[in-house]
């Protein structure tokens, strides 16, 4: 388990790209680069990951996320044997239910109780890499195997709303966020977090992993426009749409009112941006998963900046 750091969600066109990233990303000294749905090119992303480890030397790989309803946690199990055994300790396994949306039209997910769901892949997974056996049934999830050896994998999850937050606290080793307002994640996710952890009896504290759009510009229209864009799709989202009028914002669709921009997406130059990052881990986020909004008219040099903003972010929470 790590704190303090920020790492870096990787965009890339394809899986060549991811890996190319990834190498630029330990250049700069991220500790972290993180693959999302679609993340890695589109493709599967422990099977590039697994590719982008054994191409560096001690850049950490995350998932955040891989979907729970397509893939059994056997496979899950089984991928992630074979990548600590290639890339050992290297390898920080984040897991979720996704949408429902996506789910039912994309795989035909019969979804129903997805934290029950969630609940029941974690806890499969954590007792089979904690145990190297597992023999568990429940009402969603059924998983019988054993594995070579117990490993030492950390299992993330993302969360959304504050139940999902406590269910981190109580099986994780750390909740990830996605399009969370910086109030909402203090003021609501924060105290769901720990509570889940204190009722759960844990004797250690769990990180929030703040994943936070970040855009190196100094002209705040040209950020909010890359946001307004690039972030549309989640404001038709119901599950979404509930933690913003949680967090104090009625939307209806896009755009975006600028007022929830400003609290949701870290925007300005260099120094700015690495400011605000590193904010977050003094109020209280145990990591940021900075996730940068890429300006298409300039590619290269829009990931350059947002990685040394994010590698200068680093430099500063060591400090702290």
């Amino acid at each position: 388990m790590t704190w303090n750091e920020i790492g870096v969600g990787i965009g890339a066109n394809s899986a060549v790209d991811f890996c190319t990233q990834i190498a630029e990303a330990e250049e700069f000294g991220i500790p972290t680069a993180w693959a999302t749905i679609g993340g890695a090119g589109g493709g599967d992303p422990l099977t590039a990951l697994g590719a982008a480890l054994s191409q560096t030397k001690k850049i950490a790989g995350g998932t955040a996320i891989i979907p729970t309803w397509p893939r059994h946690p056997l496979a899950i199990a089984q991928q992630t044997v074979a990548l600590e055994e290639l890339t050992p300790g290297r390898l920080r396994l984040g897991l979720g239910p996704s949408h429902k949306p996506m789910m039912t039209h994309s795989i035909g997910a019969q979804w129903h109780k997805p934290l029950t769901h969630l609940r029941e892949y974690l806890t499969s997974l954590k007792t089979l890499f904690a145990n190297g056996t597992v023999d568990f049934e429940g009402e969603q999830v059924t998983l019988r195997t054993s594995i070579k050896a117990p490993i030492n994998v950390e299992i993330l999850a993302s969360a959304l709303r504050e139940k999902s937050f406590a269910l981190c606290g109580e099986l994780t080793d750390g909740a990830i966020s996605w399009m969370c307002p910086k109030t909402y994640l203090i003021e609501k996710a924060l105290p769901a977090l720990n509570q889940g952890a204190e009722r759960a009896g844990r004797d250690k504290k769990i990180p929030l992993i703040a994943h936070v759009p970040i855009a190196v510009s100094s002209d705040r229209s040209v950020a909010r426009r890359l946001a307004q864009e690039q972030l549309a799709r989640y404001s038709e989202i119901p599950f979404y749409q509930a933690m913003f009028q949680e967090a104090g914002f009625e939307i209806a669709g896009n755009p975006y009112p600028d007022k929830l921009l400003d609290d949701l997406v870290i925007s300005g130059t260099e120094d700015e941006v690495a400011e605000k990052l590193v904010s977050y881990i003094s109020e209280g986020c145990g990591e940021v998963l900075a996730a940068p909004l890429i300006n298409t008219a300039d590619r290269p040099n829009s990931i350059t900046e947002s990685f040394s903003a994010i590698a200068l972010a680093n430099k500063q929470s060591m400090k702290q």
